[in-house]
Parts: structure tokens; sequence; C-alpha cells
């Protein structure tokens, strides 16, 4: 079973690719202590799970024409958790765009 978010973000996504598959060096001291090392196991994972949750939205918005064998079933609470009610999900997307331009500000 395959859980998918109500909240599909529309319009083009921001894509930042590192030169030589690498993170730039920072030179900027008030950068340094928060940049994060990334293993390459690390860079698998997140790919993977990329992928993966890529096919399982195109499964879930039709798919390809004439494609058999079981679809993905979205989850959908019975009893909501009035905790959750005011609940706002983060586009990471957007977070990470932000941290990226904010980086740049910093470093100019």
């Amino acid at each position: 079973m395959s859980v998918s978010s109500p909240f599909h973000s529309q319009g083009p996504r921001l894509v930042f690719n590192r030169v030589n598959g690498r993170r730039p060096l920072t030179t900027s001291p008030s950068l340094e202590g928060t940049q994060e090392t990334y293993t390459l196991a690390h860079e698998e994972n997140v790919r993977f799970v990329s992928e993966a949750w890529q096919q399982v939205e195109q499964q879930l918005d039709g798919g390809p024409a004439g494609e058999s064998g079981p679809k993905p079933v979205q989850y959908v609470e019975r009893t909501p958790d009035p905790r959750l009610q005011n609940f706002v999900p983060i586009d990471l997307d957007e977070w990470w765009a932000q941290q990226f331009l904010a980086r740049i500000t910093n470093c100019s």
C-alpha cells in the first residue's frame, strides 16, 4: 500500500544540479558551521526515494494508457486527528530554493 499526499505541486519545479555531483566548498565563516556533509549512500537513498515517489504520483494521476497491475492506494483518515486540523505541509522544493538563494546572498 502506498500513501500519497493530497497536495500536488503545480507548475515547474526548481532543480539545482551540482557540478560533478559535489557540493561547492564554502569560504564564508558564517556558512561553514551550517554546511552539511552528504555521503554517496545518502544521495543514492534520496535519489531512490525521489524516483519511487515520482512513479507513485504518475500512477495516481492515471499513468500511461494500457498499464496493468496493482495501483497505489491513497490513505484517507476516517476520523481525522483534531490536533492536525491546522497542519500545513512544507514545500521542500521551495524551502531548498530559499536556502540556496540565502547562501548566494550571504556569499556575495
